[in-house]
């Protein structure tokens, strides 16, 4: 609990709350208050100095000018003190009749400045009294006053002076402190501010612990709220919160928050950005998917961890009524949310979370609840935080599952930031699939692959290599035979005909006649881009035939030369009805060159791999099947072959929502 308690006042109303909370406190622990008051005298001192340059002739002597300083220090700097020490009056009578030992300091200075140096290291600049008798002086840890001497130019001016440093100071206190408490607001309030301009600027430099004080409620009897999300600092600030619930005999509330709708957002935010083409290749469907299957779940898994060793804090403290909840969503909204539902006497959060960045002075949404929430904030500090400090739960002695060697290799290709989760997803999915009794089973690059199936998006299950040689043969002969439909004719350098026609020949007689072309007819496609239709990748190849033709009928072009090709590309991607036999072969392909790589032992973006995937990228190939599709066709309600392209094409969208 807090013994030394720092307090700025200014005599406003929420000042006066953060008086009775620090006395609140004190009272319960036997502390001290050091009431504190800043005044900015050396300010107006120094702009004082500066304009004694411009000064008429008469006021330019060294005894003119000390006459007009002693003014100055009587008008302004002895009506600065007098002021604060009638602060510090105030607050002397409250203590007094509170029986709370009360230490009066006056900070000379900026401010924030001098509050936040105080209440750091204790070195606050403490001013010489002017004119204080020196026994009264002495309560304020100041001492006799000093000035320094009149400067003279070689032309016998004075000279303009910034202050000397030294030549008003007394030293500083000294004195360590527990606690800063605070009111949210000060005498400047106005009526959209959230918090005051000097609390603003002290909370993000201050180290210890800081009582923001925004209401009169008293935490006697109270209720107390935590939140906690795994970090060093949250359970520092758990640990505030069960010592000042268990001395006020109130009630904690702990909650633990994570956000799934994040995620969710941005991948939409940024489909609508990018090209169609982009989303394609980010496969953002498929991303959402695998937040669904792995993160979200992982991030409620470690919500309900962090509650559990809040939990095993809470054992220490059998006589503190608890209370844990998980909360879904944005973490400070959703926190806030709880707060208007709980209506805490005081709300208690760590500087920093578990996301921290070097060098950062306040989390975002610690700053976020300090400026929005209702009730007042006990805000942790960084001072004594330890990483070993977090509670130890069973889970934390839970070895994991063995590890094959191969799979252990490709479990490290993911990032570090979700290797934890996807480690432990998918041992859950190798023991949700064997029994409980003997030996733990080890993770095998079978079991690895099973669970990426059903773990991850079908571009993810690329990048891992699922696959086999009998689907590559298969799919390989399904694609030979879609390409002999195919009718090659002319070259593009053959002049475009006048009249669109059709060779038809009598299946008796065997003539050859000419007819105008209908809809029906094949697209016909010239030497060259036949040609150019080859290097796409043979399963993939039917897709970008398919593709381009459609294309060619919707705007009434029968011939496909390769400027036609060159001219359409981004139609041949953003094309959206693909042939499912041939989005499977397609898909096959590309894992049995995956395949391939890995038996020759190359990494899984090998040069191969990495130059097969750019060039079917350049010929417009950028989709893979939906996961799944065979399982999903085997389910559709509707006999394709009998149904009408409307109803055919309705029951597909129902299909795969």
């Amino acid at each position: 609990m807090y013994r030394e308690i720092f307090v700025p006042v200014d005599n406003s109303q929420h000042s006066d709350w953060a008086v009775d909370r620090a006395i609140e406190m004190c009272r319960k622990t036997d502390g001290r208050i050091t009431g504190n008051h800043v005044y900015a005298a050396r300010l107006h001192d120094v702009r004082f100095r500066q304009l004694e340059t411009g000064l008429p002739a008469q006021f330019q002597t060294p005894d003119e000018i000390k006459k007009q300083r002693k003014i100055h220090d009587k008008l302004i700097e002895k009506g600065l003190q007098l002021i604060a020490d009638s602060f510090l009056d105030q607050l002397g009578k409250r203590c007094e009749s509170a029986g709370v030992p009360l230490t009066r300091q006056l900070l000379e200075g900026i401010n924030y400045e001098e509050i936040v140096n105080e209440v750091n290291r204790g070195a606050g600049r403490l001013p010489g009294l002017i004119g204080f008798d020196p026994n009264r002086a002495a309560g304020y840890d100041g001492g006799a006053k000093v000035r320094s001497d009149v400067k003279l130019g070689e032309n016998g001016r004075l000279v303009a002076e910034d202050e000397d440093s030294a030549a008003r100071l007394v030293g500083s206190s000294g004195r360590q402190y527990d606690l800063m408490a605070i009111g949210a607001h000060g005498l400047g309030r106005q009526t959209y501010s959230q918090l005051g301009g000097v609390v603003a600027r002290v909370l993000r430099d201050i180290e210890k612990d800081v009582l923001v004080v925004r209401d009169q409620q008293a935490f006697q009897g109270g209720r107390f709220m935590v939140c906690v999300d795994g970090s060093s600092y949250s359970y520092k600030a758990m640990k505030s919160a069960l010592e000042l619930a268990q001395e006020f005999g109130g009630s904690l509330f702990v909650c633990s928050a994570f956000d799934v709708e994040y995620h969710h957002v941005v991948f939409h935010n940024i489909k609508d950005v990018l090209s169609y083409q982009a989303s394609k290749v980010f496969k953002f469907e498929e991303q959402e998917e695998l937040h669904n299957n792995i993160i979200d779940k992982g991030l409620l898994k470690l919500c309900q961890a962090n509650l559990k060793r809040a939990e095993v804090m809470a054992q220490q403290f059998p006589d503190v009524p608890l209370k844990t909840q998980i909360l879904i969503g944005k973490p400070f909204q959703v926190i806030m949310q709880w707060v208007e539902e709980i209506k805490p006497s005081l709300l208690v959060i760590g500087r920093h979370g578990a996301h921290r960045v070097e060098n950062t002075e306040l989390g975002s949404q610690a700053e976020n609840l300090l400026r929005l929430a209702p009730c007042s904030v006990l805000l942790t500090g960084v001072v004594g935080v330890r990483p070993e400090d977090i509670p130890w739960i069973e889970e934390d002695g839970q070895a994991g599952l063995p590890w094959a060697p191969e799979a252990e290799v490709r479990i490290l290709r993911v990032p570090p930031f979700a290797q934890g989760i996807a480690r432990r997803a998918v041992e859950e999915y190798v023991l949700e699939k064997v029994s409980n009794a003997g030996p733990p089973p080890t993770v095998t690059n079978k079991w690895l692959d099973e669970a990426i199936q059903k773990l991850l998006p079908t571009h993810m299950q690329l990048i891992m290599g699922i696959g086999n040689a009998e689907e590559i043969a298969l799919a390989e002969v399904k694609a030979t035979e879609q390409m002999k439909a195919t009718k090659v004719q002319g070259h593009d350098t053959d002049p475009e005909p006048a009249a669109a026609e059709v060779e038809t020949k009598c299946p008796v007689t065997g003539a050859v006649s000419k007819r105008p072309r209908v809809a029906t007819d094949p697209i016909v496609w010239t030497e060259e881009s036949w040609q150019r239709l080859q290097l796409v990748p043979l399963i993939a190849r039917p897709l970008a035939r398919n593709t381009v033709e459609r294309f060619a009928r919707n705007h009434e072009i029968w011939r496909v030369t390769t400027a036609v090709m060159d001219n359409n590309k981004q139609a041949m991607i953003e094309a959206d009805e693909f042939d499912i036999d041939t989005m499977m072969v397609m898909f096959t392909e590309l894992r049995a060159k995956q395949i391939r790589a890995e038996a020759e032992g190359k990494d899984a973006l090998s040069p191969e791999m990495r130059a097969f995937i750019e060039e079917a990228k350049a010929q417009g190939i950028t989709r893979c099947p939906i996961r799944d599709i065979e399982d999903k066709m085997q389910k559709c309600p509707v006999d394709m072959k009998t149904v009408t392209p409307e109803e055919a094409k309705r029951a597909v969208e129902k299909l795969l929502q």
